[in-house]
């Protein structure tokens, strides 16, 4: 005899504890039609009208850092969901942060998959900004990396930091950094990449392909094998220039109250570099005012990005593309008066001949191009006019694989915008004045990069 049957009905799946819900699709951060606008609850700046149409005032600041003259960009919808949901899900992430597990530098964790590698990169985010901000300090042997690093940026020349290189490589300590790069994740890495980066340019190696069996006889063999196996775990061969040096070295200099976009938290602290050029204790030298400043440009300049996203794809004889120019022309504005904001305390700061040497030889590389300019670039035409297209290649190989494929993506979907030059009208006047203040704000930055390279007691210009 049968026993009785129990019918129950459809089981639900019981989600498994610490798991996350799927990540929606994040909204675009660029409004279509006519450009950008601030987020609720989010005050537009001076030079950038509110939805109505009237100027608002501009927020306060910290003294320590030069006023913005943009508003703080508005955040994609989504964005902070779908980066909770690229965490791993397992039993060391149950009701713990990222900063307390074990293992890991900065919240880093040696040898784990890295979530931003599987992740598209939306510059509309953050620009070329890194997603976080970068590593202050690196732990366990790595710890004399860092110190190499921070000693070889203080050597009063460079036969003095390549003395440094020798010792450590006499002490087998670069040859154990080399047995370890496997283990580094990719935020280690890129840390580790800038004090590569920062030892390279104080010895004088800026130039030289660590792999090319012509640099070991010049540079020391050992350290070039640890260069060329970060450039490996970063995928970026070419990575001693300002997009390493610069927007990898630096921290503000509080930690803020509460957690704030990297864009923003870039803007609104003041910052210091990680790796000093100058000796603790003493002001900052012009190198490393430089090196925030461009920093600054960057957080500034996220408008930009936005501006360019807008305008990719789009008809020049569209009724919204000229809004957009306009707005276009008000931040590079903008970024140019955040350069001449810099240029005081860049011109009073104090410079060596080493820090001198070291900008010299970065500029002969032409590796002082900041991004947020090659961006500009890559929507208004103005570097593959005023230079050949091999060099303007040349200066984008300083960035890493996704920001040269979004550049080139910017060259290929803003080309119907450019054909503005060769059209008459109003459209195409405010497309002229684009450009006209892109070749401002380039002289701008010029004029900033040869007052920290060749001092004088005159400070920059607003007819530089």
């Amino acid at each position: 005899m049968t026993g009785p049957v129990t019918t129950t009905g459809p089981r639900t799946p019981v989600p498994r504890s610490g798991a996350l819900p799927a990540a929606a699709e994040p909204a675009s951060a660029i409004p279509s039609g006519d450009g950008i606008r601030p987020g609720p609850g989010t005050p537009p700046g001076p030079g950038i009208p509110s939805a109505d149409g009237t100027p608002s005032a501009a927020p306060s600041a910290p003294s320590a850092t030069p006023a913005s003259p943009l508003p703080a960009p508005r955040r994609a919808m989504g964005s902070g969901r779908a980066e909770r949901g690229a965490e791993p899900v397992g039993p060391e992430s149950k009701g713990q942060s990222a900063a307390a597990r074990p293992g890991r530098a900065d919240g880093e964790a040696y040898g784990s998959a890295d979530a931003a590698t599987a992740a598209p990169h939306d510059p509309c985010a953050h620009g070329f900004l890194p997603e976080r901000p970068p590593v202050r300090s690196l732990i366990g042997t790595w710890t004399r990396l860092d110190a190499m690093a921070r000693a070889a940026a203080i050597a009063p020349d460079r036969e003095a930091a390549v003395a440094l290189v020798e010792r450590a490589h006499r002490a087998d300590e670069l040859a154990a950094l080399r047995q370890r790069v496997s283990r580094l994740s990719l935020r280690n890495a890129e840390a580790a990449a800038m004090r590569i980066a920062v030892i390279a340019v104080s010895c004088g190696w800026c130039g030289l392909d660590p792999q090319a069996p012509a640099a070991r006889e010049v540079a020391d063999e050992a350290f070039l094998d640890l260069w060329a196996a970060i450039a490996h775990r970063i995928d970026h061969d070419q990575f001693v220039a300002l997009p390493t040096l610069a927007l990898h070295n630096w921290a503000p200099e509080r930690k803020p109250r509460r957690h704030i976009p990297i864009d923003q938290l870039a803007r609104t602290e003041a910052l210091v570099p990680i790796v000093r050029w100058a000796p603790e204790g003493q002001p900052l030298s012009r190198l490393d005012r430089l090196m925030l400043a461009a920093t600054r440009l960057e957080a500034h300049g996220i408008w930009l990005f936005r501006l360019a996203e807008t305008l990719a794809g789009r008809s020049p004889d569209d009724s919204s593309t000229p809004t957009a120019l306009r707005r276009l022309v008000r931040v590079q504005h903008a970024l140019r008066a955040q350069l001449l904001a810099e240029a005081a305390e860049l011109a009073a700061a104090p410079a060596t001949p080493q820090q001198r040497a070291v900008l010299g030889a970065l500029a002969g590389q032409g590796a002082l191009e900041p991004p947020v300019l090659q961006a500009a670039d890559a929507v208004l035409g103005i570097g593959a006019r005023r230079m050949r297209e091999g060099r303007r290649q040349l200066l984008r190989r300083h960035l890493p694989a996704q920001h040269r494929a979004w550049l080139s993506a910017m060259d290929r979907h803003c080309a119907p915008v450019r054909t503005l030059a060769h059209r008459g009208g109003p459209d195409a006047a405010v497309y002229r004045e684009a450009q006209e203040s892109l070749i401002a704000l380039r002289r701008t930055y010029t004029a900033l990069v040869q007052a920290a390279a060749r001092p004088t007691a005159a400070p920059l210009t607003k007819a530089a």
